[in-house]
């Protein structure tokens, strides 16, 4: 796949179609935006996730000690 990019990269640039080359300089940045903005959508999810298990725990460490049987 990055050879076949590569090889697009350099046929535009060897044909002095600039605005073809910066058009898709831009999409390459847009698809690299798009990839970080997912992954730190996912970390933030996970995050949420631990923190929730987390305070599940403490709530039900709090009940046990409010509540012994």
């Amino acid at each position: 796949m990055i050879l076949f990019i590569r090889k697009i990269r350099q046929r535009l640039l060897a044909e002095n179609k600039f605005t073809k080359y910066l058009i898709y300089v831009i999409g390459e940045i847009v698809l690299i935006v798009i990839g970080i903005l997912i992954a730190l959508s996912i970390d933030n999810w996970n995050s949420k996730q631990i923190s929730h298990g987390t305070e599940f725990a403490i709530l039900k460490e709090m009940r046990r000690n409010l509540h012994p049987h």
